[in-house]
């Protein structure tokens, strides 16, 4: 049995944020649950992926986090309690439902995780989600620790269902990946079958009656309004006229960083938890007793504009202040030290930082930069791209996976990158308007997300590019989840269909689709150089399976190749490939065995044929 299913109430178990809002979710009696998946939240959706194969639980990979989230609100709206997870980014795609969903609102639960990720860690912005509680008016709810982020999950159903709209659950990479004990409650009953009432003047988006529903959702913010002002999650500790107002992991920050000011009974602490609407009553009453107030939050400022523009509303003009060059930055995350140094500057605390540790007769440490694995398809197709197409003009758009590191050195297969999808638009326009040959790159999960638009607006408007859809038969960069060209049935999966990537684009259209094999590199290099020649669009697929995921699936041969005495030191293959199962020793080029998976496209890139397979 899944750990997560465990039904002993009290009992307690260690558990990672993620994990602890999975068990919310199914403490509250979740049903229905998809995702698409992304870090800092993948591993809330591989737990209900695997807790979907052994109970009643529905759960999906959904083709992306816009249909994600619908899927999730038809589900709602027939009586059935349902969660929908996703990044920070994922948002973005997803705003387009979750904007007029705010409207329409929500039968059953519907609680929507979005996991923001502050230093971005895996992502390509730092955006800060409360705004979008602000842009759709829905209830916001903010954990500041591993076992709170289960209660407030758990919160968010019961609050969704009294407000009949969805609610955001905003977490930060601190408290996804964090790991602290919970104590377990009650697992309420699923009900997995609900049934949906035709109301189409309620659920017919039209103008005449959006029109209601809008006055319905200012109404239900004024509801909110109250259940903010009431909230157990929002509450005051401490005593004295120096305030901070502070939320999520910064609230960890604070509390530490008061004790070692020794400033308990000079500073009292108010913690948001229920965000937005911002408890104003609230925060009004903390203010009249302050003379002076510091603001500690991640990211944007949101919560200082309200505070001020509370404070300006109550008369109260003592200063406030929170992110400006002297004190916190809207930029990274914030850790213990940074909080304890600007809540001692701010509040005029004699302060002495410790010293750091002398590590001066300590070796530099190594530079490890992020590196596609040994034996990776990508580096592979990569290497015959640049081949068929030396000598030209190019430019490379990139995409969001594994293959994005392409665009390091030695590889360089990188030029341009914005979000999921991104690579065969704006390959698009750089077609148009320059005279270079452009040559777009997206994974096969991507392309399924969001890649399909941009390629029929290719096909539609006549561009002359080549879109290579890098196949490795999941989606890698997140952890090995399923997208819609994975065979379900190598996981154990029944009820599944598979599509085509390459009947798909053929029926796009696109005038020149070709499949290879990118460790042929001959075949690849030759195929890839009819492609680019073609003039319109063009489709490569390169198709091979992520080693790591073949490892998984136990399909990797165990076939380690080994530099012999052949070896003139050209170093083609570490300056070409930059494979990681490379090392230099006494000045010659070795492979590690451990590393190596037999990929054998250095063999094929060594001038010498120096490099063989190595005989157990």
């Amino acid at each position: 049995m899944h750990k997560l299913l465990t039904n002993e109430p009290g009992a307690k178990m260690l558990l990672l944020g993620n994990e602890s809002i999975a068990r919310g979710a199914i403490e509250a009696g979740v049903s229905f649950t998809s995702t698409y998946p992304g870090t800092p939240s993948s591993e809330i959706s591989l737990n209900f992926f695997q807790i979907s194969k052994e109970s009643d639980l529905y759960f999906e990979y959904s083709t992306n986090e816009k249909v994600a989230l619908e899927v999730a609100a038809a589900a709602a709206n027939s009586g059935v309690r349902s969660m929908c997870i996703m990044k920070h980014v994922g948002m973005n795609v997803a705003a387009d439902t979750l904007m007029t969903l705010a409207y329409v609102g929500t039968k059953a639960g519907l609680v929507i995780l979005t996991a923001d990720d502050p230093f971005m860690f895996s992502s390509q912005n730092e955006q800060d989600n409360r705004y979008y509680g602000k842009l759709s008016g829905l209830t916001i709810l903010e954990p500041s620790s591993v076992s709170e982020a289960k209660e407030m999950t758990a919160t968010a159903f019961a609050i969704s269902e009294e407000l009949q709209e969805p609610v955001i659950l905003r977490t930060t990479t601190r408290i996804n990946h964090s790991t602290a004990v919970v104590e377990l409650g009650e697992i309420k009953e699923r009900k997995t079958k609900g049934d949906f009432r035709k109301d189409p003047f309620n659920y017919v988006t039209v103008p005449a009656v959006s029109r209601k529903l809008h006055e319905k959702l200012l109404n239900n913010i004024r509801k909110a309004e109250a259940l903010s002002g009431l909230s157990p999650f929002n509450f005051i500790k401490g005593s004295g006229n120096l305030g901070i107002i502070c939320n999520g992991v910064s609230y960890n920050y604070v509390q530490d960083a008061v004790a070692d000011l020794h400033l308990t009974d000079q500073v009292k602490i108010l913690r948001i938890g229920f965000s937005h609407p911002m408890p104003e009553k609230t925060i009004k009453a903390f203010l009249k007793d302050c003379r002076k107030v510091l603001v500690v939050e991640e990211g944007e400022p949101y919560m200082e504009e309200s505070v001020k523009a509370f404070a300006q509303e109550a008369g109260l003009t003592m200063p406030i202040a929170g992110k400006s060059d002297a004190l916190f930055s809207r930029l990274f995350e914030y850790d213990p030290a940074m909080v304890r140094k600007n809540i001692a500057a701010y509040f005029d605390i004699p302060y002495l930082s410790a010293q750091p540790v002398d590590t001066s007769d300590i070796p530099e440490i190594p530079q490890r930069p992020p590196n596609l694995c040994a034996g990776c398809s990508h580096r592979a197709t990569f290497y015959a791209i640049k081949q068929a197409a030396k000598g030209m003009e190019t430019i490379y758009p990139n995409d969001i996976g594994c293959y994005t590191l392409g665009f390091l050195p030695p590889l360089s297969m990188g030029d341009f990158l914005i979000c999921m999808g991104s690579s065969a638009g704006t390959a698009c326009g750089f077609s148009q308007v320059t005279d270079k040959k452009v040559i777009a790159l997206i994974g096969d999960s991507t392309f399924f997300h969001s890649g399909i638009p941009g390629l029929i607006n290719a096909v539609f408007n006549n561009h002359d590019y080549t879109l290579v859809i890098l196949d490795n038969r999941t989606t890698a960069m997140t952890g090995h989840q399923p997208n819609p060209g994975v065979d379900m049935d190598e996981l154990n999966f029944e009820g599944y269909n598979q599509v085509s990537i390459e009947k798909l684009v053929t029926a796009m259209g696109v005038g020149h689709v070709s499949v290879i094999r990118p460790y042929n590199l001959k075949k690849s290099i030759s195929a890839i150089k009819e492609a680019i020649e073609y003039k319109g669009v063009s489709v490569i697929i390169a198709k091979e399976k992520c080693t790591l995921y073949a490892k998984s699936l136990k399909q990797l041969k165990d076939k380690a190749f080994y530099v012999t005495d052949k070896c003139k030191n050209h170093r083609d293959c570490i300056n070409e490939l930059a494979c990681p199962a490379f090392f230099i020793q006494d000045e010659k080029v070795k492979i590690n065995p451990s590393l190596c998976v037999g990929c054998a496209v250095c063999a094929q890139v060594c001038p010498e044929n120096a490099i063989l397979p190595l005989k157990k």
